[in-house]
């Protein structure tokens, strides 16, 4: 096992199996509640202590998750401004999802080969910050996790090439709960197989689909309801700069493609809320005026062909229609229309709007240099990690929040759409 040098700048620090624990001052997050949990990790043994467990009941702690919280090991960081999964760290570690304490932070390619390379220093400054903050553990196997002390729930943020061997690692490290970022696998068949898997161990799998919970997905559908015969497009940014460098290696980095990975997003709404199914489509066309597609050469020299804009509109055999359009220049704002029968735009509702745009605002002074992106979602990701860590301690539904299931039929529908839309876009 290969440790941050985090541990090596603590005056005293505590070793079980593996991991180096600090026993510098920390800022945890503990319920109010005093019942013992140690030997308690399933969430049916705990749900029935927790029924009365909220957020608000929080108060600071130096010793890891503590009764009322998930016991969280972030697997697969990333480089500090740029990686997913450091933002979903950041999150936890300011206490802005009370029910997850982020305890265990897995980090092989920083802490191992990628150490003195790009983003390498960056890291381990930050990881050492971290660990004299907050008392976070990093390490670079899940293998090496101690025995849990809270319910255990990971969230496995890394290459998505890496997620089923992940998967099953922390299956066997007992967590009880995994938050699976998007798309969950590099196939629809490697995505069953862990959904099987985790079926025959017991464990709950919630997808990280944020836009499943966002407010103006939300706002859009009841707005669409009030309208007979309504059409809903759901319209998809990303800020990269459109030149072929920056549109490269972001095909490199993201192989799987762009609707297996940026646009993964809406077609999950599609499966939740609009009856598509890969069985259920009739058709599918894609806007040739608004849609662009590109082979470029990546970081690596290697070419990649996929999307760097892509708009199209289903309709299903049941009668129902949705149009979804995704640019990976676009912006940093996502949003979504209502049109009426006649075509004209009757509503559209932005992410962020006009109160999250101040909480935006702030986020970009204090990481100046972080992904746009992360701070227009914000709100969301915190949603729906707060949400499936309460999930994991009481039981509860983790309300909206997509579960592998959407997941695997998400995937076949992207599987399915895009060598269709690249077809049409010849």
């Amino acid at each position: 096992m290969k440790f941050s040098t985090a541990f090596l700048l603590l005056a005293t620090t505590t070793t079980i199996t593996g991991f180096t624990l600090p026993a510098a001052t920390t800022h945890r997050h503990t319920t109010k509640l005093s019942v013992s949990q140690s030997s308690k990790t399933s969430n049916k043994d705990l749900a029935k202590d927790f029924d009365e467990t909220s957020p608000e009941d929080v108060t600071p702690s130096s010793s890891g998750a503590q009764v009322g919280q998930a016991e969280v090991v972030l697997v697969g960081c990333g480089a500090p401004n740029r990686g997913m999964g450091w933002y979903h760290a950041v999150q936890m570690l300011e206490g802005r999802c009370p029910s997850a304490s982020l305890d265990y932070i897995i980090e092989p390619w920083f802490l191992g080969g990628g150490a003195e390379g790009p983003g390498g220093p960056e890291f381990k400054e930050w990881a050492d910050d971290s660990t004299g903050k907050y008392g976070t553990v990093f390490g670079t196997s899940v293998g090496d996790l101690p025995e849990p002390k809270q319910p255990r729930c990971a969230l496995i943020s890394g290459r998505t090439a890496d997620n089923p061997r992940l998967f099953k690692e922390c299956i066997d490290a007992k967590c009880s709960t995994v938050i699976l970022e998007k798309p969950g696998a590099p196939t629809v068949a490697e995505l069953q197989l862990m959904k099987d898997q985790a079926e025959e161990a017991g464990v709950g799998v919630l997808m990280g689909y944020n836009k499943n919970v966002c407010k103006y997905v939300r706002k859009t559908r009841e707005f669409a309801e009030t309208i007979p015969g309504s059409h809903v497009t759901f319209v998809s940014n990303n800020a990269y700069e459109n030149t072929p460098e920056s549109l490269g290696e972001c095909f490199e980095r993201n192989a799987e493609g762009m609707l297996k990975n940026m646009a993964i997003h809406e077609l999950a709404l599609l499966v939740s809320f609009y009856d598509v199914s890969v069985e259920n489509i009739e058709s599918v066309e894609a806007d040739k005026e608004f849609s662009s597609m590109q082979t470029l050469p990546g970081p690596s020299g290697k070419e990649f062909t996929d999307f760097d804009k892509i708009k199209f509109t289903i309709k299903t055999k049941t009668g129902k229609e949705v149009s979804v359009a995704a640019d990976r220049c676009g912006g940093t704002d996502s949003y979504a229309t209502v049109t009426d029968t006649d075509g004209e735009e009757v509503f559209r509702y932005w992410m962020p709007d006009d109160e999250d745009k101040i909480a935006v605002e702030k986020l970009q002074a204090k990481y100046p240099t972080a992904m746009p992106y992360f701070f227009t979602q914000d709100p969301d990701y915190v949603t729906v990690k707060e949400r499936v860590a309460k999930h994991t301690v009481t039981g509860e539904e983790a309300e909206g929040v997509a579960t592998i299931g959407v997941a695997v039929e998400t995937l076949r529908v992207a599987e399915y759409l895009t060598p269709l839309l690249m077809e049409q876009l010849k």
